[in-house]
């Protein structure tokens, strides 16, 4: 028996950096959510849908429109504790492109795979004379003992309270329930040149982030 299904509609006027085809104007957009248990797709997501689910938290649908890190401007700078504890501030990167990327947890399966990736594709990064940062809300403690098992040659850092993620503007997913994973390459100025946003192929971002800057 076919899953019911219920709809909503929003309208605005405004690129949604969220979306595949970000450069998309969109007016008015209407959502079919199955109520009953089932598997669909959400903007090239699959989905799995229990039988009751809650609409578009207000933060993700916010941070899609007013996003503050924005493709042609200047990234917003923080400062933020790394894996040893110690302050990172962003512009202390300025003067080379940077790829700074926001995952959802530590030791998680997907962030993981993407850690890892980063990790084998290092040096090619390094070529490149891009720098790498990954960013999520876990603590500096937490990051050490992730970046120490797996052997990652790169800076983590601590964003508890999701501050700075929520400054960046990224979007969550799975209706809010899930922080997002997005990437931003930024160029040697601090401008923000590339926006990526997978959640479920967490791997592509290092494709496409390198593909970018060998082509920058």
């Amino acid at each position: 028996m076919a899953a019911s299904s219920s709809s909503f509609t929003f309208s605005h006027h405004a690129t949604l950096h969220s979306l595949p085809h970000r450069n998309t104007l969109l007016t008015k957009t209407q959502f079919s959510v199955p109520t009953k248990s089932s598997e669909s797709n959400f903007f090239g997501f699959r989905l799995s849908h229990s039988s009751s689910i809650s609409p578009l938290s207000s933060y993700s649908l916010k941070s899609s429109i007013f996003s503050k890190a924005n493709k042609g401007q200047a990234a917003p700078d923080f400062t933020l504790k790394d894996q040893n504890g110690k302050p990172v501030t962003l512009k202390k990167y300025k003067g080379k492109p940077v790829v700074v990327y926001f995952y959802p947890a530590d030791e998680t399966p997907g962030c993981t795979k993407q850690a890892c990736a980063f990790r084998d594709s290092y040096e090619k990064f390094k070529k490149a004379g891009a720098e790498v940062i990954g960013i999520s809300g876990d603590d500096s403690a937490s990051h050490k003992a992730f970046a120490s098992k797996y052997k990652l040659p790169y800076t983590l850092l601590s964003d508890e309270g999701n501050k700075v993620r929520k400054d960046w503007g990224v979007p969550g997913d799975l209706f809010g329930a899930l922080p997002g994973r997005q990437t931003y390459v930024l160029d040697k100025n601090g401008i923000v040149q590339l926006i990526y946003n997978n959640q479920f192929q967490p791997e592509k971002h290092i494709d496409e982030t390198l593909k970018f800057l060998k082509a920058a």
